[in-house]
């Protein structure tokens, strides 16, 4: 039985296929082969793997070679040119895009089927996939890169070594990453929380909580015109309410401040004028005069005459009849 890998090296049968690699059609005429084919075998003893006194090693080499032969180039190029051409779309699934390099590679070499392959293909494949991610990453550039591998999952010692940046950049950004994500987390409670309401209450409640749009958008699937539509709707609710409330702290004003003079009846007027008078003996500070003349409902207008005009009360007192 051959040795299919050792801890720590490529696979046997990859290290014989870039032996084979190195050699022309002449070198494997009938005459040339088993001497080529011993020749490879040495220098693969020295990767660590016995090719030259392991049977089962020896076997696997004269197979590789007898099928370069029949297909008439190296299997190593067919190889290395369908993983060349792996883009990052067509790496969704690891397993499935190594299992398809076999099958297609398999049809003109069939040997390439055998099951031992499937887990040396799988690893090639994923560090395929790992070289492509650091490809955009580093195409990404700076703040965008490291956030592409945060989301590829990858360690951060290893986005630290990919994108050369310092430890601090990594930390900054992915506080920031993390911010995000904790945000995200929170709007899609907020949804949680209303799944049961109709498109409008559900926009109405993320907006009331401060969710940005984009994660309106990214988490429920809503559009921004209704997002709009909503936030329109909601400006002139509010519009309304302050309305409503300015007329309110109006009228309340109004009835705090009392009528105006014209309208005081005079024996109301006599009344008024005398406890203003009272209080005016009491203090002269401004604040205080209001104070009770708003605690004994004084109406404003005599109250402002009393401090910036007293002496204009006589004359609404006289006129008054008193």
């Amino acid at each position: 039985m051959s040795e299919t890998r050792k801890e720590g090296k490529a696979p046997l049968w990859m290290l014989i296929e870039k032996q084979i690699q190195h050699y022309t059609d002449e070198d494997f005429t009938e005459a040339n082969t088993l001497a080529i084919s011993k020749k490879i075998a040495k220098e693969l003893d020295k990767t660590g793997y016995n090719v030259s006194k392991h049977g089962g090693n020896w076997m696997q080499l004269k197979t590789a070679v007898k099928a370069r032969n029949r297909v008439g180039r190296p299997f190593i190029e067919d190889f290395d040119r369908a993983v060349a051409a792996l883009g990052l779309d067509d790496i969704t699934d690891t397993y499935a895009t190594a299992m398809k390099i076999i099958a297609d590679l398999g049809r003109d070499w069939p040997s390439f089927l055998a099951s031992e392959h499937r887990a040396d293909v799988n690893e090639i494949v994923g560090n395929k996939k790992i070289e492509l991610m650091v490809a955009k990453a580093k195409a990404l550039a700076g703040e965008p890169g490291i956030r592409y591998l945060i989301s590829e999952s990858f360690a951060p010692q290893a986005i630290i070594e990919a994108l050369s940046v310092s430890e601090d950049e990594y930390k900054s950004v992915k506080s920031k990453v993390d911010a995000e994500l904790a945000e995200k987390e929170r709007v899609q409670k907020l949804f949680d929380a209303v799944k049961a309401a109709s498109e409008e209450d559900k926009i109405k409640h993320l907006l009331k909580n401060n969710a940005a749009d984009e994660l309106i958008t990214e988490i429920g699937g809503i559009e921004q015109p209704t997002i709009d539509a909503v936030k329109k709707a909601m400006e002139e609710e509010l519009a309304e309410k302050k309305r409503k409330e300015e007329e309110l702290a109006a009228k309340k004003a109004a009835e705090a401040a009392g009528p105006a003079l014209e309208d005081i009846d005079s024996d109301d007027m006599l009344e008024y004028i005398e406890g203003i008078r009272e209080i005016l003996d009491f203090s002269d500070v401004e604040k205080d005069i209001r104070t009770m003349c708003e605690q004994s409902s004084i109406p404003k207008a005599l109250v402002d005459i009393a401090i910036s005009n007293p002496d204009k009360l006589d004359e609404l007192e006289k006129k008054a009849g008193g």
